[in-house]
Order: C-alpha cells, then sequence, then structure tokens
C-alpha cells in the first residue's frame, strides 16, 4: 500500500479513512489497528503529527516486538505489516476477513479522519450486512487511466487544500485507496472520470423547480450528468437561485441569510450523494424546489438505520465517497450530519426536516411563507443593493451569489454556472461595478472578486 516513493504523497493529503497519523507509539494504537480491520484497512504512520509534520519514529526490534504485541493481543488477532520508510513507521493494517474485531477497549470503526467506538447496536446493523462488496469499491473494468480527468483531480486537491507538485493520477488515486495499479472503481469513476455516465448511467442529478405545492408545473430544470463535486456544487447553485434571501440589522453589524439554512441544505445534499445506492440503475438523485418546501430524494434507504436513529448513529454505504467529501470540507466527520440540520433549523427557528424512507430516501425542509414585498426583499437582499429601486437583474443576484460562495470563481465558470456568454457575464459584471456593489481585487489571472459591503 505504502512505499518510501510515495509516502510523501501520504502525509500531504493528510488523515482520512485509511490513514492516521501518531508522533509517538502507544499501546493505544490497538484501537486504529481494530478500527481499521472493521473498515477498509489502513495504514498507521509513527512519526508525523496531526498537522502533518514529520518527527521522525525508528524502527528498532524491540518496538516492532511491541507492535507485533499489540496486534497479536487483539481479538481475533490483526495481521499488520510494518515498514520503516526513511524516517517513519508506516503500520499496514488489511480489512478484515473475520469480522468484528477488538480490543482491549472494545469494538472501534474507522469513520473518515478519526477512530470511533461502537456501540451494540452499530455492530449489528454493520456486521449483518458485511459480505458484499459495496458498489463504490467494484473495479470498473471498462475504464482505463486516459478516462480519468487529471483537471478534475487538480480540483479536488485545490477543494481539499492539498498542495502536490506533479504527480500521476494514478498515484493520487492509489493514495486515497480508490484505484490499484489499473485496477480503477466505481469510486474513482464517479468523482474523477472525464464522462463518469459513460461507464455508470445512473450517475446524473436532476434539479427541479415546481410552481405552485405539487409535481405539475415546471419553471426550471436541470440534468447534471457529471461527477460527484459537480453535481454537488451545482445543486448548491440551484438552491441559492431559487431560495429566497434576507438580510437582518443586528447592532453595527448586518448578517444575510437564506430562507433555509443554507448549512442545513449543503449537509442534507452532501449525505444524499454519500449515502446514495449507486448500484440502482434508471435512478436519479432528485433536488425539488416547491412554494412550501425543498425536498431532497436519493435512491436507496439509509443502511440499516431506524427512523429513530437518525442522527444517533451512522452507518455509511459509501465509505470512500464520504471520505473524498470530507476532505473537501463537504461533510461532517463524526456522520452528525441529520443532528445539524436539525439544530441549524431550530435555530432558524424553522421545523426539523422531515425524514421518509420507502423505497427512496426523502428529506424535506419547510419553506417560510413570504409573499408580496417581502419576498422580493428576500430575494434581493440588502447586501445586493439596498434601494429596490436598483432592479439587480437575475443574473446580476446569481454573480454575486456565487461570488460570495467562491471570490476565486473565474468568468468561464460563472458561464457555465449560469448558462450564458462569457460576453453576458462581463457585461453584468460591468454593471455590477458600476453600482458599487463588486471589484477586482489583483489581476486578472491570479486575483480574486470582492463584493462591496459599504
Amino acid at each position: 500500500m505504502i512505499d518510501a516513493n510515495k509516502i510523501n504523497i501520504f502525509i500531504k493529503e493528510g488523515e482520512g479513512l485509511t490513514i492516521e497519523f501518531k508522533e509517538h507509539f502507544t499501546p493505544r494504537i490497538d484501537e486504529d489497528m481494530v478500527a481499521f480491520a472493521n473498515t477498509k484497512g489502513g495504514a498507521i504512520l509513527l512519526g508525523v503529527r496531526d498537522d502533518r509534520t514529520v518527527s521522525g519514529e525508528k524502527l528498532t526490534n524491540d518496538l516492532k516486538a511491541r507492535i507485533n504485541s499489540v496486534a497479536r493481543n487483539c481479538n481475533p488477532p490483526v495481521q499488520v505489516k510494518i515498514k520503516q520508510l526513511h524516517n517513519i513507521i508506516a503500520i499496514e493494517v488489511p480489512g478484515g476477513e473475520e469480522k468484528p474485531y477488538s480490543c482491549s477497549s472494545g469494538y472501534f470503526r474507522r469513520l473518515d479522519g478519526t477512530t470511533q467506538k461502537m456501540t451494540n447496536h452499530e455492530l449489528r446493523i454493520m456486521f449483518q450486512e458485511h459480505g458484499t462488496a459495496p458498489f463504490e469499491e467494484k473495479i470498473n473494468k471498462d475504464v482505463s487511466w486516459k478516462n480519468i480527468s487529471k483537471e478534475k483531480i487538480r480540483k479536488f486537491l485545490k477543494e481539499a487544500g492539498i498542495s502536490i507538485g506533479k504527480v500521476a493520477p494514478r498515484d493520487i488515486l492509489t493514495s486515497l485507496s480508490i484505484a490499484l495499479d489499473d485496477k480503477i472503481t466505481n469510486a474513482a469513476v464517479l468523482f474523477f472520470a472525464e464522462n463518469p455516465r459513460k461507464f455508470i448511467l445512473q450517475s446524473q442529478m436532476t434539479l427541479i423547480a415546481f410552481k405552485g405545492k405539487s409535481r405539475v408545473h415546471i419553471y426550471d430544470r436541470q440534468d447534471v450528468q457529471d461527477d460527484l463535486l459537480t453535481q454537488f456544487n451545482a445543486a448548491v447553485l440551484f438552491l441559492m437561485r431559487h431560495l429566497n434571501r434576507r438580510s437582518e440589522i443586528k447592532g453595527v453589524n448586518r448578517k444575510d441569510s437564506y430562507e433555509i439554512p443554507f448549512e442545513a441544505l449543503r449537509e442534507a445534499i452532501a449525505n444524499a450523494i454519500i449515502h446514495r445506492d449507486y448500484s440502482i440503475r434508471g435512478t436519479s438523485l432528485m433536488v425539488e424546489v416547491y412554494d412550501d418546501r425543498v425536498e431532497i430524494i436519493n435512491p436507496g434507504v439509509f443502511p440499516g438505520e431506524r427512523k429513530k436513529d437518525f442522527g444517533k448513529i451512522s452507518v455509511r454505504r459509501n465509505e470512500r465517497i464520504a471520505d473524498l467529501f470530507f476532505r473537501m470540507d463537504k461533510a461532517e466527520r463524526a456522520g452528525t450530519g441529520i443532528r445539524r440540520m436539525k439544530e441549524a433549523m431550530a435555530a432558524a427557528e424553522l421545523p426539523a426536516p422531515r425524514i421518509l424512507q420507502t423505497g427512496f430516501y426523502t428529506i424535506a425542509f419547510k419553506r417560510p411563507l413570504v409573499t408580496g414585498t417581502e419576498a422580493m426583499e428576500e430575494r434581493l437582499g440588502e447586501k445586493l443593493g439596498e434601494k429596490l429601486g436598483e432592479k439587480l437583474g437575475e443574473n446580476e443576484i446569481m454573480i454575486l451569489e456565487i461570488i460570495n460562495q467562491n471570490k476565486f470563481v473565474t468568468i468561464p465558470e460563472l458561464s457555465k454556472s449560469l448558462k450564458v456568454s462569457t460576453t453576458a457575464v462581463e457585461n453584468n459584471i460591468a454593471k455590477l461595478k458600476q453600482r458599487h456593489l463588486l471589484k477586482r481585487i489583483g489581476p486578472a489571472k491570479g486575483g480574486h472578486w470582492e463584493i462591496i459591503n459599504d
């Protein structure tokens, strides 16, 4: 799994589903050993701090014996491989074939970048379903390295804050445990294929806005047939376009917010992508906007979870996809998404999201009822022009909203998001500059946008 030539890649990528950093050896690494054995396997790197700096650790015969003793005392014993790689010790732990594994402290599993103790209920759920390889881990025999997009890998690394020089896609995806040699998994296809839908037909998301409270009159629709990060970003922008926005003055500070807390909506979108059953053919993840609610409909129920357990435990169908979203800070690492959504809605004095499980998993957010001038004020918001008479155009509003989310966005990216020409984007930006709502900081390449709040 890990060799001396690639150790720096693992360190720069940071801790995740299959990597744990330890500055020094302690007997408590048995918790990480059984966690990796109970999940997807992984490696413990001794001599690396949590902040990714290397402190160093030397493998002596005594230390090797102590590590092996810890592994043997697990139940069942955990098989490990121990290597000295430069000044770092790598302890490789394969995914176990005799699950569940335990140590003196109990049963543990790996969740994103943390080792967590398992409850009895989580044990029953996780291991009653053990045996069949998840769809995300299956090798896609139709895909080769020429089908993998270097640009999508670059965007992922930028989103994840990982600074790596010129490294082959093969090495990056291997270090993320979603490829090995010429074997590329479905998770890698869903994230990094140039055209994911060519290999996984159901790799798509449908975004629909309805006029009214029923699924009858469609006034906006977008089918996103691309990678999972593109799907996530498209869903966020779609909701930004169709939800009302308001500004509140508290003391001397102004706070802009959407009618539904966006942290809850982003969490719901990420959860749907992470937990979706990608093996169900002929399906699409749906994001639907109605006059009174927003619904996110996910093919496949959450694995093993009962409705009363939502927000208390997390058994993920797609651990690899969850790890990639965690690395990009798009999902909560502790598996507390449902609880966080409920807390965000409660803080906004809105009802908790309504959850329904049939053959699909649906989460619905109630929209506050606003009409007339109030709706227009929330739509524009004081940040986008204090006087309603300014009548900002829809594209101008969207440009400002997108920039508010990503100040480094480029004109071609804005053009693609708005589905208008680059010339139209430039004209709208010129108008925003004239109204003193937007300015450019730095050069065209390497600079960024700044929204003027004065």
